[in-house]
């Protein structure tokens, strides 16, 4: 009986051992996939894009301020400046904003508000882009227009919606980072005298701000990223912006504008904006994570 019992027991064991093998090699399976999946984009943008360096010459294209593919002008400088001013500018008043709403659900709103407002901050976030860009086509442009002037259509319009847009990301994993740190951070700093709004600033967020910067990565990505809302607010023209009111066009936005009808050279062009795109988000991140922490060292 003691046999077999043992047996049985070894045969569990087997088999448990068995589907944790499977477990484990799917697991794998699926983090390869995402690493092949990143690798084979790279490689096909970068081969793709980086050819037509050789042949209109990096300095053209990079600092180049013309775009007319037609005449062999493919300067995307407007472009790249229209970039960094709608993703810094969106994710500077998206950070702030972001953060002290996450600060008002993990501490301070009421049970009864904080249920109003996270669905509501959810919600936000499962907007389509292209409803957000059609609701800033209608209201937000034409208000632009009346009040400031310009016509609407501009780097501020693009600003305000990739606020609207960031925000959600940047307040569900501020909160979320604000939640996981010990309570007994918090006990022992009202223990010592503390109010709650000192203890929130001087212990809290500094104990979540690993937390709370990869929100505002993740949301910088979203803003940099984003093209179909900024294609119908910004006025898609490809001049070097001199104030907020002007038209501009983003490296988003000049791909996806001109990618269905472009070929040879002009094509070569759009994929050179896309390594361009791709190594500007990569230096962006790291910038501002490095910022952030010697910001954190230093406090």
């Amino acid at each position: 009986m003691l046999n077999k019992h043992c047996k049985s027991r070894i045969k569990k064991l087997r088999l448990n051992r068995f589907w944790e093998y499977i477990a484990e090699r799917t697991l794998l399976l699926c983090a390869s996939a995402a690493i092949v999946s990143v690798l084979i984009i790279s490689v096909y943008i970068f081969y793709s894009g980086l050819p037509i360096f050789g042949k209109a010459g990096f300095r053209e294209i990079v600092f180049g301020t013309e775009w007319k593919p037609l005449e062999g002008q493919f300067g995307i400088l407007p472009m790249i400046i229209a970039s960094i001013i709608t993703t810094l500018g969106a994710v500077a008043l998206a950070a702030f904003i972001g953060l002290m709403t996450a600060v008002f659900l993990a501490e301070i709103a009421p049970a009864g508000l904080a249920k109003i407002v996270r669905p509501a901050v959810e919600l936000l976030a499962g907007i389509p882009s292209v409803v957000y860009g059609f609701f800033s086509l209608i209201v937000l442009v034409p208000l632009i227009d009346k009040y400031l002037g310009g016509g609407g259509n501009s780097l501020l319009a693009a600003v305000i919606i990739l606020i609207m847009m960031v925000l959600p990301t940047i307040i569900n994993i501020a909160e979320s980072s604000l939640r996981a740190v010990p309570s007994e951070y918090k006990e022992g700093s009202l223990a010592l005298g503390a109010s709650q709004i000192q203890t929130i600033f001087k212990v809290q967020i500094p104990a979540a701000k690993s937390g709370i910067i990869a929100g505002i990565v993740l949301g910088m990505g979203r803003a940099i990223g984003e093209t179909m809302a900024v294609i119908l607010v910004i006025g898609n023209t490809p001049q070097i912006p001199t104030s907020l009111l002007d038209r501009a066009r983003t490296l988003t936005s000049n791909i996806a504008l001109e990618m269905s009808y472009a070929e040879g050279l002009h094509q070569e062009a759009l994929f050179a904006t896309g390594v361009v795109l791709f190594i500007f988000i990569m230096l962006l991140n790291i910038a501002v994570t490095f910022l952030f922490r010697k910001a954190g060292e230093g406090s």
